[in-house]
């Protein structure tokens, strides 16, 4: 029998002396940006993706991800102190593994945990007595026990005893300068108690603060609080912005002052929908898991359909707005849609509202393009496969001009919307990106949206 004891005390040491061999399992938006500030405080690191050549360019020392330093690769790369590998074997090297896959929806708007089971099943076949396995992913309360577990111990090792089992939720924020994967606190949680001990410990040493709850339960149900929260408002103040107009008063001034009181308001502004892997997914998860113990969360779920309904609700304003201003039907307007990133100074469209605009401004009859910066081809994906290799316009003045309406969509830092301001006949702003650049009244009308 594995001493269990022993196999904790020898993890403990080797987490605290850094000599603890790390793994994690996914090197998308969370996993590379945690990979290689793991190695960077010292850990050796090992990066797993099924992408050959995502890891071939990693292992080149690309930059791979826009707003990373243009080195940050390359020098971890180069230390020695991190590498990346399709390889699932590669496991059986390591002392700590994290999970940190996708955990999208389904075509019916359910948890999809097949990436994560997938990634357990291959971590099962390497799995070694005294391995510390955390998943990051998004997950309901009682997946990480009730559905990693027991794939875990397919082999005859025992949670607590043999190895152990954590549950952190990733808090990773692409392209975010004020709050990076160290200065974020790292919620930390364990059904035992050696468990939560060593990765409190891990997450120590690479963290500024670790947050210990009770349970795996408490800190998966962390995650879809928090994304939750942002449903609730974003569709609030969305709301808001229509309302708002029809009474004459413009919503952003209102939420920047109401953002002076300093206590009791956490202002949230207009946008076109909402997108990416989170803010969409966590209240899914939580809402679909309520019913599954027999609850309900009927503003969570009120606030999913607002947000879900938003770039229907922009592509019908769009509609109104080229006829009323130029006389022109939808099914005869040409659109240029002006970012498709579901948010700015990314390369990431993962539940883009821009796009969900694009397609539904196409589905009324309108011809349109888009620019971004950050796409010049738009790459086959997950969510959007029908729009791979369409490709970015180019942003000039005899370009924009042509098209009866420019939506801003997405408030990338790098775009000339001083040029789009002079060239366009009609801007549609839903970010209010022309009030913060100071680019309104240079030609174009600019209505907010």
């Amino acid at each position: 029998m594995t001493n269990a004891f022993s196999l904790f005390s020898s993890l403990k040491d080797q987490i605290a002396s850094r000599q603890a061999r790390v793994a994690t399992v996914g090197l998308g938006y969370v996993g590379l940006p945690l990979a290689l500030t793991i190695s960077e405080t010292g850990f050796p690191t090992t990066g797993l993706d099924l992408n050959d050549r995502r890891v071939a360019a990693i292992n080149a020392g690309e930059q791979v991800i826009s707003y990373f330093a243009p080195d940050r690769v390359a020098t971890a790369v180069a230390s020695g102190k991190f590498r990346a590998t399709s390889d699932f074997s590669a496991l059986s090297e390591t002392d700590v593994i994290l999970i940190c896959v996708p955990t999208p929806l389904s075509p019916a708007r359910e948890p999809d945990l097949s990436y994560v089971v997938r990634a357990a099943e291959g971590i099962s076949s390497w799995l070694r007595p005294g391995q510390l396995v955390v998943l990051e992913s998004t997950v309901w309360p009682g997946a990480t026990a009730g559905v990693i577990k027991p794939i875990l111990e397919r082999g005859g090792l025992r949670t607590g005893d043999d190895f152990f089992l954590a549950f952190s939720p990733e808090r990773e924020d692409p392209g975010n300068e004020k709050f990076d994967t160290r200065s974020i606190p790292k919620v930390v949680g364990a059904d035992d108690q050696k468990s939560r001990e060593l990765i409190d410990l891990f997450y120590s040493q690479i963290v500024s603060k670790t947050v210990p709850v009770s349970s795996l339960a408490t800190a998966e149900a962390v995650k879809l609080v928090e994304n939750s929260f942002r449903t609730v408002n974003i569709a609030l103040v969305n709301e808001m912005k229509v309302a708002m107009e029809a009474m004459g008063v413009d919503v952003w001034e209102v939420v920047q002052a109401a953002a002076t009181k300093p206590f009791g308001y956490m202002p949230f502004y207009p946008g076109p929908g909402i997108g990416g892997d989170c803010i969409p997914v966590s209240p899914a998860y939580l809402s679909w898991r309520a019913r599954d113990v027999g609850s309900s969360l009927p503003i969570v779920d009120l606030a999913r359909t607002n947000n879900e309904n938003a770039p229907d609700m922009i592509a019908g304003r769009v509609a109104v707005e080229v006829s009323r201003r130029h006389g022109v039907a939808v099914s005869d307007a040409q659109i240029l849609i002006l970012g498709i990133a579901y948010k700015k100074d990314v390369e990431d469209t993962r539940v883009s509202p821009a796009l969900a605009i694009l397609k539904r401004l196409e589905s009324m009859g309108a011809k349109v393009d888009y620019h971004d910066p950050y796409f010049p081809v738009m790459p086959l994906t997950r969510d959007d496969p029908e729009l791979a290799g369409r490709k970015s316009v180019a942003l000039t003045e005899d370009a924009v001009s042509r098209y009866d309406a420019v939506v801003v969509t997405t408030d990338h830092s790098h775009v000339d919307y001083g040029l789009v301001g002079r060239s366009a006949k009609l801007v549609l702003d839903t970010r209010n990106v022309f009030a913060k650049v100071g680019a309104i009244g240079n030609g174009a009308p600019v209505v907010k949206i």
